[in-house]
């Protein structure tokens, strides 16, 4: 059983070595998205400042932006970062993420003739329940196994695509998601990833900030500092699968200008992953740790990731990044490149065959840990039906970390974030005013029950249909309001984002 083990880990190894040998170095570039800020001008202001990005990692758009950034930008390298493939969840082969989701992903890869395919290790649709930003996975042996089972699915699609279109076929990236002030499970973060690689020849991606937020929300900032904790948690994970490297802003969410908490005993703020906001000194000082890291031999690229952040901030970050980390990194990836041609590359021997994969009873065993995982996040009491196996335990931290999230994160998200409700629905919140209906009532009234995932993730068109049910149910003398609010909304969404051609995109 041991020596199968072993065979089956070298057989992942070489066929990542492959892959990976394929994708040329990306340089330091940064990841963005088309819309926030104006792509082409941002491109045009780092030129005119002497900066030139390795790369651009996109992140999923319209079909038709992408095509018109290609062409805006035929010799930049555009790998992408997809969106809505809940690959960490037990139904995705069947669902609509991994069908109408998978199916879009491979579309934009081919147009914007893409090395890799990033994706968070996250998600925001599970058990029927949508969230508003990502939820990183529970961190279990199980849910291991089974992301890894849906990353081979997902490669294996993207493998076919590519024959079916005469292309390269990309790699797929899996990214260490941030802690929005916790994480479940019983298996630590880098012994997380540790087994996931030993299922699938999958690439990954390290992201500094989100390696700040398990520091801060394993408790681990409790025991040891910063340098210690990178140290310790670099020998465990994966490090020679590491494709690319992110590194984002951190901030304290303020959702009101009255809203301050004191940071804890060591005073470390609250920060959690904030892509439109300064990058702290202390994730460059960590990214120079990770750098000289000796098993980092598969390093293509480097990138700030900076959608929605002003443009000048992004040309002072960029520049002071390039300043920094142009000549370490390049000597990094250059010497990973070398080591990889090194690698003795035997014929490819496809994983899915001689895997075994997860049994009936142990994907409903994960599907009830996913449900017991969403009640356990909103604050919602156990069923008597979960068993103490099934039930989540926190990752470290703290119970007021999780606290903060459910009674002010998650409440934000689904009043405020993707569209302001009292923006979104005037007429209908006045209505519910008057009859002293709190909007607050919306967010249990969220969770009241699961909804079949019919249709490809869409949180904006989510609120909407589930407002409409709220007030419907809360309030039905607004029902006719809210439904012809509904609907204008809707009709302006549609029209917002048809496709349409070239400058037309940005216009």
């Amino acid at each position: 059983m041991i020596a199968s083990k072993y065979a089956k880990r070298d057989m992942m190894e070489s066929e990542f070595t492959q892959r990976a040998s394929r994708i040329a170095v990306h340089g330091l570039g940064l990841s963005v998205d088309v819309y926030s800020p104006d792509l082409l001008h941002l491109v045009q202001v780092l030129r005119d400042g002497g900066l030139r990005p390795g790369y651009l990692e996109v992140f999923k758009a319209a079909i038709s932006a992408l095509q018109w950034v290609r062409r805006h930008l035929q010799d930049m390298k555009l790998p992408y970062h997809g969106e809505g493939l809940w690959t960490t969840q037990p139904d995705f082969s069947h669902s609509s993420s991994g069908r109408q989701g998978v199916a879009e992903a491979c579309a934009q890869i081919a147009v914007l003739d893409s090395a890799w395919l990033n994706h968070e290790c996250a998600t925001k649709q599970m058990a029927g329940y949508a969230f508003g930003t990502y939820l990183p996975p529970l961190y279990t042996d199980l849910s291991a196994r089974m992301t890894a089972e849906n990353l081979n699915l997902l490669q294996a699609q993207v493998d076919e695509q590519a024959r079916h279109h005469g292309t390269k076929p990309a790699l797929v990236l899996l990214e260490m998601p941030p802690l929005t002030y916790f994480g479940c499970g019983s298996l630590a973060i880098p012994a997380f990833f540790r087994t996931v690689t030993e299922h699938v020849a999958c690439g990954l991606v390290l992201d500094i900030g989100h390696l700040w937020t398990v520091y801060r929300y394993t408790g681990a900032w409790r025991r040891q500092t910063v340098g210690a904790f990178t140290a310790e948690f670099l020998d465990v994970f994966p490090m020679e699968r590491v494709i690319e490297i992110h590194v984002a802003g951190l901030a304290e969410f303020t959702p009101h200008d009255d809203f301050r908490q004191a940071a804890e005993d060591a005073g470390l703020p609250y920060w959690i992953d904030a892509h439109g906001s300064p990058i702290p000194e202390v994730l460059f000082d960590l990214l120079a740790q990770v750098l000289e890291h000796p098993r980092l031999t598969s390093l293509k690229g480097v990138a700030l990731e900076v959608d929605t952040k002003p443009v000048a901030t992004i040309v002072t970050e960029f520049r002071r990044f390039c300043d920094r980390f142009e000549t370490l990194a390049g000597g990094v990836e250059q010497a990973g490149q070398s080591a990889s041609l090194r690698w003795p590359r035997p014929e490819m021997v496809p994983y899915a065959e001689s895997r075994r994969p997860l049994t009936s009873a142990e994907q409903a065993t994960l599907s009830r840990q996913y449900q017991a995982y969403v009640r356990f996040v909103s604050g919602r009491p156990s069923q008597p039906s979960v068993s103490m196996t099934e039930e989540p335990t926190l990752l470290g931290g703290s119970l007021d970390d999780l606290n903060r999230y459910r009674e002010i994160y998650l409440p934000y998200e689904l009043l405020h974030w993707g569209g302001e409700l009292q923006d979104m629905f005037p007429k209908t919140c006045r209505m519910l005013a008057e009859t002293l209906l709190p909007l607050e009532r919306f967010v249990p009234f969220w969770f009241s029950r699961p909804r079949s995932e019919e249709n490809d993730y869409d949180f904006f068109l989510l609120k909407i249909d589930r407002f409409v049910e709220f007030v419907a149910n809360d309030c039905p003398a607004a029902a006719g309001m809210v439904m012809e609010e509904a609907q204008e909304l809707r009709t302006a969404y549609r029209a917002a984002n048809e496709p349409v051609e070239s400058a037309e995109v940005r216009a």
